[in-house]
This record gives C-alpha cells, structure tokens and sequence, in this order.
C-alpha cells in the first residue's frame, strides 16, 4: 500500500518554525515527509534537517519523498522521538533552530487494514506505530486484567463506558482470542447500550485510541519529550506540536505554561527569592480552517500550538 498522508496545517506550522533559512531543524514525526518537504522548499543548502520517525514505511516514503528534491541535507533516523537528546548528542548537535511534532497516527496507518489502527475496516489487531515493537494490541486486548483494560479506555479512551466494555472483553476473550479489529468493534458495540449509540462519534474511536496510545506508550513521555525539546533550542528557536485529542494537548499547553512562567514566589514576598526565569515567549494555538477541514475531516480536531524559546 503506498504511504500516503495528507498534511494538516502545512503552511501555518511551516511559516512559524521557519525562523533561520540555514538553520537546523528537526521533524519529530516525519511521517510520509509533508511537513518535512514543505519545510525544506525553504532551507538552503548549508542547512539540516533530521527526520524522525518510528515507522520504517514512513522513513522509507519520506526518503523517496525528500532525497534528490530539496537543497538541504537530510538525515533520516528510525527511532522514537522520546530519545531525542540520544539522538542529538550521537550527531554531535548541541542546539537547533526549529523542532516540531505532528502527534497521533499518519492516514496510511489509518488506512492500512494491516496495521490494525482502524475500527472501519477489518485487519489483524496491532496498532503498533513501530512494527519492530513487542507489546501490540492483541496482546493488551487478550491479556491484560480486567482492571487494567478498564483503566485504559477510561483514562486515555475518557470512555464512559469504559468498565463495562473492560467485562464484556474479559468475558469473550475467555470463549477464543480475540485477534481482528471487527472482533473488537463488535464486542465494543454489545458492551455500549444501543441508546448511547445514536449520537457522536462512532462507539469503537474512543477504546481505539486508548489501546493505541497504551500499545505505542503516546503519553508517559511527552512532558519530558517536549522539555528536552525546548532545552535544546536555541534561543530565538521555535517549536510547534500538533495535537488531535484532549489528553495529548492538555499535557503540551501544561508544560507550554509552565515553561513561560517566571518567578513563583509568594506575592507577598517584596523580592524574587526562587530565581526562576522563563524559558518560553509568545505561547499561542492555530485550528484548522473551515476550508481544510472540508478538504480534510480528520484536520476536525487538530490543534497547533506552538512558542519560541527566550
């Protein structure tokens, strides 16, 4: 199946990142390459832009997508991006000009039946963004406790239902493995009453997602991710991140706050006794327009946030 993926606010995040045509850059989530390519139009050719990604199909079509066309130099890197300053440091790169991050999972993946991302069509349960990883879906699905599952989808998932779908998969796993994604979206459909079934999203997305984000470990990281992101910017560097759900971007503009706040004294002290300085200015978001999100309905729930380093 060819890597395709449909970039979303390409030119809002471009213009924004773009800060030193000569500069060094990193595409966290290089995906198919759309950011990456978008960007590098407007590189020159002393300057570097490193492509992450966990995904070897994404590596290879962003290799096919960049190499020979831009003037920049490239490096691409399969790794996750949790490891960044590993990664950095194995380049001998100290700080950057621009990083940024397009969280969640790329069209292909959606679209690919075989990698089991998609309650809309039928394909083997994996959901794993690296396809070199151990733990998959099928195997959160059929062994994890009970407890642990509801956990899940209550907490990533923020599925109401999320106990009593727990016990309707603890039950019918018990009768032969569940290992298809339509099996799962059936199961998931007896457990929610058909009531609360009529409106919103499809009943499958929300315990789709958390045992996505449980299989590719989405969230344990970010915080520390993005500050080791902004430590590594240079001053005057920028970063950008989109979100697609509520748990990931709560945690981004949590730690965009943070790292913008200055002093935390006490008001009623006359002095700053803490010394703590802003590391982050001109905090602020984008959405997509009405217009991509016609031309692109999964661009619906996305968010770009972004800041510049002091």
């Amino acid at each position: 199946m060819e890597f395709n993926h449909k970039s979303i606010l390409l030119e809002e995040s471009t213009k924004f990142l773009l800060a030193d045509k000569n500069g060094i850059y990193v595409d966290c989530t290089l995906g198919g390459g759309g950011h990456s390519v978008e960007l590098a139009r407007h590189l020159e050719e002393r300057a570097l832009l490193i492509g992450i990604d966990r995904d070897k199909d994404a590596i290879n079509a962003a290799k096919e997508q960049l190499q020979d066309k831009v003037r920049c130099r490239m490096v691409f890197v399969k790794e996750n991006f949790k490891n960044l300053i590993q990664i950095l440091d194995s380049m001998n790169i100290d700080k950057i000009d621009g990083i940024f991050f397009d969280l969640g999972v790329s069209s292909y993946q959606l679209d690919n039946p075989e990698r089991g991302f998609s309650y809309m069509c039928d394909g083997p349960l994996d959901m794993r963004m690296d396809m070199e990883a151990e733990l998959d879906a099928r195997y959160v699905v059929n062994y994890y406790k009970e407890d642990e599952l509801a956990d899940i989808i209550l907490r990533y998932g923020e599925e109401r239902w999320g106990k009593r779908i727990a016990q309707f998969i603890a039950t019918k796993r018990l009768e032969k493995p569940i290992t298809t994604t339509w099996q799962l979206v059936k199961i998931i459909k007896m457990a929610i009453p058909r009531g609360a079934r009529q409106n919103g999203p499809h009943p499958a997305k929300r315990t789709f997602q958390a045992i996505r984000i449980e299989v590719n470990g989405e969230l344990g990281t970010l915080e520390n991710t993005m500050r080791n992101a902004v430590n590594r910017l240079k001053s005057g560097g920028r970063i950008g991140i989109i979100t697609f759900h509520s748990l990931e971007d709560r945690i981004i503009k949590r730690t965009f706050t943070a790292l913008a706040k200055g002093c935390i004294c006490p008001p009623q002290l006359p002095v700053c006794a803490c010394g703590k300085k802003p590391f982050l200015q001109k905090t602020g978001s984008i959405v997509p327009s009405e217009n991509e999100i016609e031309n692109n309905p999964r661009a619906r729930s996305a968010r770009l946030r972004y800041a510049i380093k002091i």
